[in-house]
């Protein structure tokens, strides 16, 4: 596990950096080439969404841990970058799911709360983190994630912010050294997440309406990660390919031979 420990150590310093990690997501052994090979690219994260939907599964758990996994080993072998791994909820053992991953060289993961009681979140967090540290990577960058935004359910989006603090700070206590709160967009909430976690403690997802990243990095955020989102501009590029060659015209001029 030296290795592996030390990718961790790593990944750990790549977050704590007042630089801005950025993380293009991969979901297979060709997309983790290509990003691999851009200069300046300084880890590795996988979608799970990308992943499940590349193997003909809807997002949310419905693909079984086994072929999670072993596309996440494939992505693993393909490159020596730090990989972190989403991880869902843990797949009904989040500890055990944290355990496999690490066996396999993957040196963080996300680890969703899905809003469940915060009390049961708390306790798969020191479950995740201690499976790594009797693992023997300490510095397991486990990336704890709440969806006090994304399931706002009729919540204000104050009420929103609260919970994610609230949860958020739970997490850190728990031994998670980072927390990961998807949709929240605007400065004001990025400010107070920063001021309640401290200085490169939130990660965030890049989307449609994201702060530029010279913004968040001068806020003190962490890392941002794009999901689904680069699987959803490699497939918009696919389908208008497809719509060109319809309307009688071949490739687009700079397409790669990149495989």
């Amino acid at each position: 596990m030296t290795d592996t420990a030390a990718r961790a150590t790593h990944l750990l310093e790549l977050h704590r950096a007042p630089e801005l990690l950025t993380v293009v997501n991969v979901w297979d052994v060709v997309s983790t080439t290509v990003v691999a090979d851009v200069p300046g690219t300084r880890a590795i994260a996988t979608a799970s969404h990308s992943i499940a939907a590349m193997l003909g599964y809807e997002d949310g758990e419905n693909i079984p841990v086994d072929e999670m996994l072993a596309a996440v080993e494939r992505i693993v072998r393909a490159t020596d970058l730090p990989v972190t791994a989403d991880l869902e909820s843990g797949y009904g053992d989040p500890a055990g799911t944290v355990v496999r991953a690490v066996d396999l060289g993957v040196v963080g993961a996300n680890l969703e709360d899905g809003m469940r009681p915060l009390a049961d979140s708390v306790r798969a967090v020191e479950a995740a983190m201690g499976a790594a540290r009797d693992a023997g990577v300490p510095d397991f960058c486990l990336n704890a994630r709440t969806d006090a935004f994304v399931k706002a359910e009729g919540r204000s989006p104050q009420e929103c912010l609260d919970a994610a603090i609230e949860r958020g700070r739970a997490y850190l206590d728990a031994g998670a050294p980072l927390v990961f709160v998807p949709r929240a967009t605007e400065r004001a909430h990025v400010e107070a997440l920063v001021e309640a976690f401290g200085p490169q403690r939130l990660t965030l997802i890049g989307v449609p309406g994201t702060l530029p990243l010279a913004e968040l990095e001068q806020l003190g955020v962490a890392r941002v990660s794009y999901g689904p989102w680069s699987q959803r501009v490699a497939l918009t590029a696919l389908q208008q390919l497809v719509e060109g060659v319809h309307e009688g015209r071949g490739l687009p001029e700079g397409t790669r031979p990149l495989n």
